[in-house]
C-alpha cells in the first residue's frame, strides 16, 4: 500500500462531497482516531458510506432520523475485517472533528486526518483493524513529515465532554507501541 496524490492505493474509494480545502500553508500534523457504527452497535453494510455521502435514508432505521441531514466525513474507515475505505483525500479537510481543540489550537479539521474504526465504545476492536491502523498510521507519518506518533489522539481528546470515542476498549498502549516499531 502507498499514497498516490493523497489517496491510498489499492483501497476502496467512496468520494464524499463533505470536505473542503485546508487553510493555505496548514500541514497535516494530527491524526484523530474515531469510531462509528450504523445503526449504533451494528456492523456491516454500507450505512457509513451513505452517511458520509449524504445518502442515508431516514426511513431505514429510527436512529437515522436524527443524523441523516448531518454533513460529515472522515478521510478513512477501517471496517471490522480490516477493509479500508477512503472518502476524502488526505490533503483536503474532512469534516470529522467538529468543535475541537488540540494543544490550544482550535478547529482540528484544519490540520488533522480523521480515521474511523467501524466499532463502538462498548466492544473491543478487531485484530485486523489494529493491523490496518498501524500500517496506515506508519505510512501517513512517513508521507507527511509534520505528522508523528506523538500527535495521534482520540476524538475524546480533542472534544472532551462532547465526544468519548474511540472509547475504553481501544488499546492505546499496544497501538502506540506498534507505531514506534
Amino acid at each position: 500500500m502507498k499514497i498516490e496524490n493523497h489517496w491510498l492505493s489499492q483501497v476502496i474509494k467512496v468520494p464524499s462531497p463533505n470536505y473542503d480545502d485546508r487553510p493555505i500553508d496548514e500541514p497535516v500534523s494530527l491524526l484523530v482516531i474515531h469510531c462509528i457504527s450504523l445503526p449504533p452497535e451494528q456492523f456491516g453494510g454500507d450505512y457509513i458510506d451513505q452517511l458520509f455521502c449524504n445518502q442515508l435514508n431516514p426511513e431505514e432505521h429510527p436512529y437515522f432520523k436524527q443524523i441523516y441531514q448531518f454533513k460529515v466525513s472522515a478521510h478513512l474507515l477501517i471496517k471490522r475485517k480490516g477493509e479500508l475505505i477512503q472518502y476524502v483525500a488526505f490533503n483536503k479537510r474532512a469534516w470529522h472533528a467538529g468543535v475541537s481543540v488540540y494543544k490550544n489550537r482550535q478547529k482540528c479539521n484544519d490540520f488533522s486526518i480523521g480515521i474511523e474504526l467501524e466499532g463502538s465504545e462498548s466492544q473491543p476492536y478487531t485484530p485486523e483493524q489494529y493491523t490496518q491502523l498501524v500500517s496506515v498510521s506508519k505510512l501517513l507519518i512517513k508521507y507527511y513529515p509534520t505528522l508523528s506518533a506523538q500527535h495521534i489522539v482520540g476524538h475524546s481528546d480533542i472534544a472532551p465532554g462532547r465526544k468519548t470515542d474511540p472509547g475504553p476498549y481501544f488499546n492505546w498502549n499496544s497501538f502506540l507501541a506498534a507505531i514506534k516499531q
